[in-house]
């Protein structure tokens, strides 16, 4: 773009914030975001910021100042680094008054020039000296002070391991000048609650950084404010929340706690001094302190956990703290408690390590009392109606209980608190939602319960269920389910002899579908579920009649639906005679009110059970299956496209998609398959829908799903499709380029890429579909608009590397394949990178692997012509990518690509790595050392002399860190 003037730039600012038209907007934000990726942005946002017009303008250029500083810092000469700063610092002064945000906004800017400005030496205390004397200077000074550790581990800001440890050792030799600096301010703004929140902001920053020196802060009047702030009654929300995350950070600071045992005792006793006040606040109904108060507590705990499971009781072990938090737990709303769940996982693996029965003892009250309180948070409300959501707040909190149950149980014994919840369920009659929540506690430990001493437990008289089939009292139904859920519970445990006494059918019988109330329809719903999956032998046609009225009614088919699905899953052999059954449920699919989740679950059951039928039987019956859909793809390609929009093909072809993922049948060699005459017949039916959709991404990934598992389902003996299937996928992708089509390449090349007679047909195939691939890619931002692409192409480039490198290797298309690979090494999308590392990866390891084939020389010989040609290319780019592109978990991929290429060849990898290493910056646009010649050789020695892979990826992850 052209340099603008300011006038134009103060007017696209105008109409961002003020044009009433969304398309000026719009306009005005593209222009500014061009402006601000140029270099004119500095001396435009400098302009703005002199000029001082209005909030919105100042905004903008403090914003664009901090974004130069952070992402283009290079683009300034080291000459002007001063001149930028001076002009910051001025900025500041000046629009301190006009608006907080333009405020941070420049302490940012400010703290991240201080940051890489090597040549800044001590900011912190030319900083101080400057404005400490000005009251007026005093809210940007501090908040300078507050954003500067901040953003020392920034991810913004890629300043090196050696200048972040240079700054941390700066920033802890004038930690006790801010401190006393934030002490003052305090004394002379006495109770002003701005200031307090903005030095207590402060102080939390500075602890989160972990240089401030405990001893000093322990005699500190700081700490005794803080807590003073904490125990008054009428401190106000905003500040009550500052002076809790400040005490919050000291907790994390000091969790190391015998390097820090002064400032730890006097953090430890402050604390034990807010129960009190957290009593106040429950007792006012002011949720934000309670959730604070619980937050300082469990904290508390967190930072004390190993002092208190080594000396439990005493000193700083004080047992007190656990009551803090199941005083916590005892707060009506889940909430509270829930945010005490990560301590009390770690203490039950601490307790788990020592194994120390004695130890687990003096425990044990607390994880009971904490369980009974779960308990009752897990109830539903008494008019809740329906089935409960799994995915909601409440539904995840659950979620969140049976697992921390599940995970603390074995400190009060399984049978016991199994026992003492089943108590709760005999005597008296409990309302419904008191009964569901005990069984939703009970339902997580049934497993690890003795199933003989349930037996006696449970069953001291046998079975005894006091209800007829034309009861019609609410109650008896309670109680058949309550004894019935908790029979079912322990059924799987049940010894054979048990099992022969206990008629599953006669109990069935005694329970009258049409007269239960909801609630137990449901819970008998989510027994079966349970039960039958755990006991295939008793699905009888009692239960599956149950669960089929169950799938007529509105509220529970889906619960029903998921219920049939687990037990096909699991009793895959019985269920083949209750096929028909299931065959007539899929053709009525859509007559039920069922969820498209569950409506494809029920068709996987069945997919399932049809696998295990004879295999005489599986084609009529796939093609039964399959009929219901096929039709109804017929119907909506038999449509008028003139009437209109084509009709959404996606349901049918998911549901066609599972049936085929689930049916696989065992086949012998030399059988034919049983799937592949169906499958045969339903192509051309996918072909044409396929067609008619083909502009339509959604509809052709679907397409591409259905005939990937139609084709995994019957392997090789989808043969016959593989010609009219490649050619209308090569059709289709010159001018549609979907990235599925890559996907489903793969697929047929995973297939049949062994086979001599279609290796020359699948390398035509990759050739055509890499041309309109590369030309897409070649794009500008080609790669990281299109991960998807990129993702499929080296998916595919893989498949063809496992079956047939030699194939791939001897062909004019590798080169490409090659260079494009090394510029995808780059992308920092998760899926796609690991794609093109595990391509590079595999294809290097075609050389090294002798895995007794003929072709073993000829591989090595291709590849080492492949690497001599891109070799030194590769480990450049690659060394560049780790420390300047990818994110750290993507490291393990390129230590494996590096390993590959020195085990092919050690000595000229040795060579390749010391040039990529020459080639890398040793400092940093703001004069900061970024790696020392004895780090590179250090890192050279300790790569090109690692026995493992592992060794590699240490070493890489070590050196990366100086330039993040």
């Amino acid at each position: 773009m052209e340099k603008p003037t300011v006038a134009l730039v103060y007017q696209a600012v105008q109409a961002l914030y003020h044009d009433p038209d969304p398309a000026g907007k719009e306009r005005a934000s593209v222009w500014l975001g061009e402006l601000q990726r140029s270099m004119y942005a500095w001396e435009m946002a400098d302009q703005l910021l002199q000029l001082k017009q209005d909030v919105e303008s100042c905004y903008f250029a403090a914003q664009t100042m901090k974004m130069k500083i952070q992402m283009s810092f290079f683009e300034l000469p080291p000459e002007t680094h001063i001149a930028l700063r001076d002009s910051l610092l001025s900025h500041i002064q000046s629009l301190k008054d006009l608006s907080p945000i333009i405020v941070t906004q420049l302490a940012l800017a400010i703290a991240d020039l201080a940051l890489q400005m090597a040549s800044w030496k001590g900011c912190v205390h030319t900083l101080i000296e400057k404005y400490s004397n000005d009251v007026s200077s005093m809210t940007f000074l501090i908040e300078i002070l507050t954003v500067l550790p901040e953003e020392v581990h920034s991810r913004s800001l890629r300043i090196g391991a050696n200048r972040r440890t240079e700054i941390i050792e700066d920033l802890a030799y004038y930690s006790s000048t801010v401190v006393t600096l934030l002490m003052t301010c305090v004394e002379k703004s006495g109770s002003n609650e701005k200031m307090l929140i903005k030095v207590f902001r402060c102080l939390g920053s500075w602890f989160n950084l972990g240089v401030l020196d405990s001893n000093f802060m322990a005699n500190n009047q700081l700490l005794m404010v803080l807590f003073q702030v904490l125990q008054r009654d009428e401190t106000s929300t905003n500040l009550h929340e500052a002076a809790s995350d400040c005490v919050c950070s000291a907790l994390y600071a000091i969790e190391n706690v015998d390097t820090h045992m002064p400032l730890a005792l006097q953090l430890f006793q402050g604390v034990l001094t807010l129960e009190t006040a957290y009593h106040m606040a429950v007792a006012r109904e002011d949720l934000d302190k309670v959730l604070n108060y619980c937050r300082i507590f469990t904290e508390l705990c967190e930072t004390f956990l190993e002092t208190t499971v080594r000396s439990p009781g005493q000193g700083m072990g004080d047992l007190r703290t656990l009551e803090l938090l199941l005083i916590c737990a005892g707060h009506p709303q889940y909430e509270v408690v829930e945010i005490s769940f990560n301590f009390w996982y770690r203490l039950g693996e601490n307790l788990y390590k020592t194994n120390d029965p004695a130890l687990h003892g003096i425990f044990r009250p607390y994880i009971q009392r904490l369980l009974h309180g779960l308990a009752r948070h897990c109830q539903l409300d008494p008019d809740h109606e329906g089935i409960p959501e799994d995915t909601d707040d409440f539904g995840e909190f659950r979620m969140r209980v049976s697992d921390l149950v599940k995970d603390v149980i074995f400190l009060v014994g399984s049978m016991e608190c199994f026992s003492q919840l089943y108590s709760t369920l005999k005597e008296g009659n409990p309302p419904w939602e008191v009964t569901e929540a005990v069984l939703f506690i009970m339902a997580a430990i049934a497993k690890s319960v003795d199933p003989y001493l349930l037996i006696c437990m449970s069953f001291p008289q046998g079975v005894c269920v006091p209800c007829s089939s034309s009861c019609v009292y609410a109650p008896r139904f309670e109680y058949i389910s309550i004894s019935l859920s908790f029979f079912f519970v322990i059924f799987p445990f049940l010894v054979p002899s048990c099992v022969k006494c206990l008629s599953l059918c006669f109990v069935m019988s005694l329970l009258c579908y049409e007269c239960a109330p909801l609630s137990v329809r449901l819970c008998w719903l989510y027994t079966l579920d349970v039960c039958m999956t755990l006991a295939p032998l008793y699905v009888t046609d009692p239960v599956l009649n149950y669960l089929m009225k169950g799938l007529r009614e509105k509220t529970l088919a889906s619960v029903a639906a998921k219920a049939i699905h687990n037990i096909c899953s699991v009793c895959r052999d019985h269920m083949a005679q209750h096929f028909q059954g299931l065959l007539d449920i899929a053709r009525a699919l859509d007559s039920f009110a069922l969820t498209t989740e569950a409506a494809v679950g029920l068709l996987k059951g069945t997919a399932l059970v049809l696998a295990r039928l004879p295999l005489e039987k599986i084609a009529e019956c796939l093609s039964d299956l399959c009929a219901v859909q096929v039709m109804a793809l017929k119907k909506l390609l038999s449509q008028d496209p003139r009437n209109g929009k084509a009709a959404d093909p996606t349901v049918w072809l998911d549901r066609l998609a599972v049936i085929f993922r689930h049916t696989n049948p065992i086949v012998e060699n030399g059988q034919t398959h049983p799937c592949q005459k169906v499958i045969q017949e339903i192509w051309p039916v996918l072909s044409e829908t396929l067609n008619t959709h083909q502009a339509d991404n959604r509809i052709v990934e679907r397409c591409c799903r259905c005939l990937r598992f139609a084709v995994r389902c019957v392997g090789k003996g989808s043969a016959s499709l593989l010609q009219p299937l490649v050619t209308q996928m090569v059709s289709v992708y010159q001018v549609y380029p979907h990235s599925c089509f890559l996907y489903l390449g793969s697929i047929l090349v995973d297939e049949y890429g062994m086979e001599e007679g279609c290796r020359q047909g699948l390398l035509d195939m990759l050739q055509a579909l890499c041309m309109p691939t590369f030309q897409l890619l070649e794009q500008t931002n080609g790669l990281r608009n299109h991960p998807d692409t990129v993702d499929d192409l080296f998916r595919l480039a893989t498949r063809f590397v496992q079956r047939s490198p030699i194939t791939l290797l001897s062909s004019g298309i590798i080169v490409h394949i090659i260079q494009c690979a090394i510029a995808a090494t780059t992308l920092d999308h998760r899926d796609a990178n690991c794609s093109v590392m595990k391509f590079v990866r595999d294809l290097i390891h075609t050389g090294v692997s002798n895995d007794h084939e003929d072709d073993f020389d000829l591989r090595k010989q291709l590849i080492g012509q492949a690497m001599g040609q891109h070799g030194q290319q590769l480990v450049t780019q690659l060394m560049h990518t780790c420390c300047f592109c990818l994110p750290p978990y993507t490291l393990p991929d390129v230590a494996e690509v590096l390993w590959e290429i020195m085990v092919f060849d050690r000595p000229t990898f040795c060579r390749w790595l010391e040039s990529a290493l020459k080639g890398l910056p040793k400092e940093t646009s703001g004069g900061a050392v970024t790696v020392t010649h004895k780090q590179l050789t250090d890192f050279h020695k300790q790569v090109t002399s690692a026995e493992e892979c592992k060794q590699v990826c240490w070493a890489i992850r070590e050196f990366t860190r100086l330039f993040r």
